[in-house]
């Protein structure tokens, strides 16, 4: 009975250390900078997401993937993924862009949406995502605001 406590205490010690072992990383800070169109096909659109990525650590990261997953007014949007690969200096800042594909029963829903709010301005986002970078080095993040899209123009100056 008492080899089975020391085995037990032995494996509670040894996870502990091995915990204190992974860096202590402040999380990234991520802003979304802009939505560019892309090529779409069929029923779906394409737009390219950039997003400006700081490290605010004190040591670099790197990255071998980048995934976008962005929801409009509470609702499933877009979703993309990157094999974009690269690192991050540290107490620096990068621009990444992500293509994202927008399904067209997505855009449906929004549309059913906004007939519902009457207005394109202040729509509430949510942007998660993940920089990829093994089992342990994997970041998750996640940014949230309101986009205002660009009403039309007219002709008086």
């Amino acid at each position: 009975m008492r080899s089975i406590h020391a085995v037990v205490l032995s494996l509670l010690l040894l996870a502990l250390s091995a915990c204190a072992l992974l860096p202590n990383r402040d999380p990234l800070n991520i802003n979304v900078v802009g939505i560019e169109p892309l090529q779409s096909q069929d029923m779906e659109i394409r737009f390219a997401v950039k997003i400006r990525v700081q490290n605010p650590n004190e040591s670099s990261i790197s990255f071998n993937g980048v995934s976008l997953d962005l929801d409009i007014n509470g609702q499933p949007f877009a979703s993309g993924v990157s094999d974009e690969s690269g690192s991050i200096a540290r107490f620096s800042e990068t621009v990444l862009t992500v293509p994202v594909s927008v399904s067209a029963f997505s855009v449906l829903r929004q549309t059913f949406g906004l007939s519902q709010v009457q207005t394109l301005n202040n729509m509430p986002y949510v942007l998660r995502g993940k920089l990829a970078a093994g089992l342990f080095g994997t970041m998750r993040f996640v940014d949230s605001g309101k986009l205002s899209l660009p009403g039309p123009t007219t002709g008086n100056r």
